[in-house]
């Protein structure tokens, strides 16, 4: 485990809550790995009914942490070995059984955005901000969501967000259906613990088995891994070397000159 997650279980709820706000909250891997294994865990705790995630600091979540992603590109042994076997929070939360609910403020940046397809209720502050920024990374979307924010939003708005970099606001995201409702920043946490209760107290295996009907699980597993196999290819890029090297340099990229 690692002290950048917080777990905290009561009245039927498993609280995560991201804890790294001295880097913007962003994801390392021992963070996608406790994460992951919260979420898992909860299927199989009768003590556990809805599982709740929010963040400490002024923002959700920055992504993943940049300095991972360029170790890869530049083609380090050890952070090649840890990018193996995929990201064990997202596969956690395509198979998760347990219902899962969602706080979002301030910024959330690509997993932290994505993450939230997967939940089923998402609650996002009014002044919150929601962008998907893989293709100016020179990537590409994650966690199924190239195909669960078409669905969920239309084409165009998911085009818009991914290939753009388009920012969403939170009454945007609410009106849209990212979000359940968008509500003032200090009414956050109390909200989406007042949802999560109230799914913790509903009967435990209708509750699951309505989530799962809603789901395709075989389709999700099979986008997901289309995915992975392009983000993997897209990560040891030359155009990805130029998007890492621009973001360390504070410029913007030219990928013109890129072969």
């Amino acid at each position: 485990m690692t002290e950048h997650v917080l777990i905290e279980k009561s009245g039927g709820v498993l609280t995560l809550t991201i804890n790294r706000p001295e880097k913007k909250n962003a994801l390392t891997r021992a963070m996608y790995q406790a994460l992951g294994e919260a979420i898992d865990g909860a299927a199989d705790d009768r003590d556990v009914r809805c599982v709740l995630i929010q963040a400490n600091g002024d923002i959700f979540t920055a992504g993943n942490d940049l300095g991972d992603f360029a170790a890869v590109n530049a083609g380090e042994p050890t952070a090649n070995q840890a990018r193996e076997g995929g990201n064990p929070l997202l596969a956690a939360l395509a198979r998760a059984k347990t219902p899962l609910v969602a706080a979002v403020h301030g910024r959330a940046v690509g997993v932290g955005v994505t993450m939230l397809l997967h939940c089923d209720l998402v609650y996002v502050a009014e002044d919150a901000l929601l962008t998907t920024p893989f293709v100016n990374l020179a990537l590409v979307p994650e966690a199924a969501s190239s195909m669960l924010l078409p669905a969920r939003i239309g084409h165009a708005r998911a085009f818009a967000m991914f290939v753009l970099g388009e920012a969403v606001d939170g009454k945007t995201a609410a009106a849209w259906g990212i979000a359940n409702a968008a509500v003032p920043a200090g009414e956050l946490r109390a909200k989406a613990r007042a949802a999560a209760e109230a799914v913790a107290a509903r009967p435990a295996s209708s509750v699951a088995i309505t989530k799962a009907l809603m789901r395709d699980p075989t389709g999700i597993a099979s986008r997901m891994e289309e995915e992975g196999r392009h983000f993997a290819a897209q990560l040891k890029s030359p155009e990805a070397k130029e998007a890492f090297a621009a973001f360390a340099q504070k410029r913007a990229p030219d990928f013109s000159k890129v072969a």
